[in-house]
């Protein structure tokens, strides 16, 4: 179950990451939900996002806690 959210999350991130009001929003929501082993896969999943699309950088602050 836990992993079917996880997956969920990355599709969601992958379809908002145009507007980074709404990514930034859904990295929170996801920091709240995921389990600490799978926000480490999602911080990496963030960062080649990023990479991507350098604009979605300032939502990099919420990983760092």
């Amino acid at each position: 179950m836990a992993r079917a959210m996880l997956e969920y999350t990355k599709t969601v991130l992958g379809k908002v990451s145009f507007d980074t009001t709404l990514f930034c929003k859904e990295v929170q929501k996801a920091l709240q939900r995921l389990l600490p082993y799978e926000i480490e896969e999602l911080k990496i999943y963030i960062l080649s996002l990023v990479q991507q699309n350098p604009d979605l950088n300032q939502c990099l602050i919420y990983l760092k806690a």
